[in-house]
């Protein structure tokens, strides 16, 4: 699968969306279509995200393990690999060693 090296015609919120003490970085963006997406970094740590509409992580760097609201097994999700969390919802994200970096598409 390949990664996503560039979002064109985007407006980009120059305000930081700091999470967790900073061990997650993201800015939000609004492309000429409308759609909305966020590109970030998070640190190695193990947080908790919760969803309010549906939401596709996709890996531009780094690697993750990922775990499902609902589910008892942890996923690998790297660069090029995409994984979609319902809207209403929650996941885990587990990162360890090099900060993994992501877009986040809405909807």
């Amino acid at each position: 699968m390949s990664t996503t090296e560039s979002l064109l015609s985007a407006t980009v919120s120059t305000k930081a969306n700091v999470y967790f003490d900073g061990k997650c970085v993201s800015h939000n963006l609004t492309l000429a279509d409308g759609s909305k997406k966020s590109v970030g970094v998070i640190l190695p740590s193990t947080l908790t995200f919760n969803t309010g509409a549906p939401e596709t992580m996709e890996g531009a760097g780094g690697q993750c393990e990922y775990l499902l609201a609902g589910s008892t097994e942890w996923v690998a999700s790297g660069a090029g690999q995409k994984f979609s969390v319902p809207g209403n919802s929650s996941f885990q994200i587990r990162v360890s060693g090099e900060p993994y970096s992501y877009i986040c598409h809405f909807g």
